[in-house]
């Protein structure tokens, strides 16, 4: 781990501070301001809408300005965004609050690419712990960004409005971190310009199986997380105890980037990406069992860690289907199937958890898991028979 590295890794956890915070709150106050129940996650899924539209505008930004410059104007958006969500919560406007959340999107697509990154800042041979490790920044994030939420929203006479400020401080904090980093110089622009068309970059077996399992691993992940602190707050749960599994959650997304490359350089990335997938049935098998505290903190920790494997090792499984030249093209594509997918589960996760409950929440998450499940067997068993096609 370099200087560029750790300080990458505080970023992360910055912006992963922002994320849980944003996760942990805008869903209530979604609840509490929307004029409609099944509405309360809007403001979630306008955040994933946002990063959605942005992707294409973030790989021109980082194409144009090189990755400082451009995490720099992400994390301008960040602050900007957080100051306007405050002024929603202040002014009681539902839909204020969602056009805040879709604009602070655009952070969410420019800081996604923070584990890109991470891998041009290694050796080569060592890239795969790279993101790992950068991506255990967001412990950060895991502890920060609940406790941040459970302190400071009740700092001002409206509710989570001191919550929204002080995700803006921490944008501010972020932007001096970035300053210090010091990136590799971005391919020219005529070697840019070259390289094979995305519909090429996207025939590949690995290229599709790292977008359908990023996709859809984050998927799951987001349609069970976002809709935790309402089910939690239906079942008369306290905000405290909402911050906590959502910390837990947190730490067992990112707590394994401390291991995660060191186990996919020793057993092979979809033997990894199987475990993530395992780990996602036992989310649901538990959360299926009941509603009490232990039992949303136990299956939110397994679907967290469950991510991780399923998300590094499909970072990591990219990495070889794109060449330097290729590299803006095509982890933007990679980026908009994440999005795309993440507001179907935002907007799915509000409707269904007020509509349906979380017992048949949990048991339409099996759709998507399944289907990650038949893509990875489906690349290896290419890879078994047929080797140089994957």
């Amino acid at each position: 781990m370099n200087r560029n590295l750790w300080l990458l890794t505080v970023c992360q956890g910055l912006f992963l501070t922002n994320n849980v915070a944003f996760i942990a709150i805008n869903g209530l106050v979604g609840l509490a301001l929307a004029p409609r129940g099944w509405m309360a996650t809007l403001p979630v899924m306008g955040y994933v809408v946002g990063g959605a539209l942005a992707t294409s505008l973030v790989a021109r930004t980082q194409k144009r300005f090189g990755r400082r410059r451009s995490f720099q104007i992400g994390i301008a958006v960040a602050l900007g965004s957080a100051l306007l969500c405050a002024q929603a919560a202040v002014w009681k406007d539902f839909w204020l609050l969602c056009f805040a959340t879709v604009v602070a999107g655009y952070y969410n697509a420019n800081a996604s690419l923070y584990r890109f990154a991470a891998a041009e800042l290694a050796a080569p041979d060592w890239r795969e712990k790279a993101v790992s490790l950068v991506m255990a920044g967001g412990l950060i994030g895991a502890v920060a960004g609940p406790n941040l939420a459970a302190v400071t929203r009740s700092w001002f006479a409206v509710p989570f409005a001191g919550a929204y400020l002080a995700l803006a401080a921490v944008a501010l904090l972020a932007m001096v971190m970035m300053q210090f980093i010091d990136f590799p110089a971005p391919p020219p622009k005529s070697s840019a310009a070259g390289g094979r068309s995305l519909g090429e970059i996207a025939r590949q077996p690995a290229f599709i199986v790292a977008a359908v399992s990023g996709a859809l691993g984050f998927g799951v992940m987001n349609l069970l997380m976002a809709a935790t602190p309402i089910a939690m707050q239906v079942c008369s749960l306290p905000f405290e105890d909402i911050a906590f599994v959502l910390e837990w959650h947190v730490i067992g997304m990112f707590a394994p980037g401390f291991f995660t490359g060191h186990l996919i350089r020793r057993v092979g990335v979809l033997p990894v990406m199987g475990m993530g997938l395992a780990l996602n049935f036992g989310c649901i098998a538990v959360a299926l069992s009941g509603v009490d505290l232990h039992q949303f903190l136990i299956a939110l920790f397994m679907l967290g860690v469950g991510w991780n494997f399923l998300f590094t090792g499909s970072t990591t499984l990219s990495l070889a289907t794109y060449t330097p030249e290729e590299r803006d093209r095509a982890q933007g594509a990679l980026n908009f199937c994440i999005f795309a997918t993440l507001a179907v589960s935002s907007f799915a996760s509000g409707v269904l958890v007020t509509t349906q409950g979380w017992r048949l929440l949990n048991l339409g998450s099996l759709v998507p898991v399944v289907l990650t499940g038949m893509a990875l067997l489906w690349l290896a068993y290419r890879r078994r028979t047929a080797p140089a096609a994957a």
